[in-house]
């Protein structure tokens, strides 16, 4: 086993999942530093069976992305949740009922993945982002944590830029 791993090539570094950025666009106001932890991008594609007599066989048929769920700290000033609840009334305004166009919500989001220096090693771009809604998470008097706040973005489609 040791023998294996001394095989290792000294410029191999793997990613760390403590060494990423999120970045959404500048006029929703959600800062970057906010970010206390993201999912990145799942594709599922669906078989579809040809059948024949006896058995089947299989062709790829539709895929779909999977949500992206994003956890941000919530700092007094500037508030994320006020930022948060911004993009969502873009899609649906809970005092007057109206509902916005995708053209008015949907927004491209970003996830870098940074290598020891800060550079950025891997780069996904969600096309089309939109947040399923809000949740404001717990509170507790018996507990000093810090105040969080999550939202699952629904993309179009995500592109693995490098």
């Amino acid at each position: 086993m040791s023998d294996l791993l001394s095989k290792m090539p000294l410029e191999y570094e793997p990613l760390r999942e403590n060494r990423f950025l999120v970045r959404f666009p500048s006029d929703l106001g959600i800062q970057e530093w906010w970010v206390e932890s993201a999912s990145r991008p799942s594709l599922s594609i669906n078989a579809v069976s040809i059948p024949f007599l006896n058995t089947e066989t299989y062709v790829a048929g539709r895929y779909t992305w999977g949500e992206v769920n994003i956890s941000l700290y919530d700092p007094q000033g500037p508030s994320a949740s006020q930022a948060v609840m911004e993009w969502n009334r873009l899609i649906a305004e809970s005092v007057t009922g109206r509902m916005g166009y995708a053209a008015g919500y949907k927004r491209d989001v970003e996830i870098e993945m940074l290598d020891p220096t800060g550079c950025v090693s891997s780069k996904w771009i969600l096309k089309n982002a939109f947040p399923l809604g809000y949740e404001g998470g717990s509170l507790s008097y018996g507990s000093d944590g810090l105040a969080k706040i999550s939202m699952k973005l629904k993309i179009d489609y995500a592109i693995l830029a490098y």
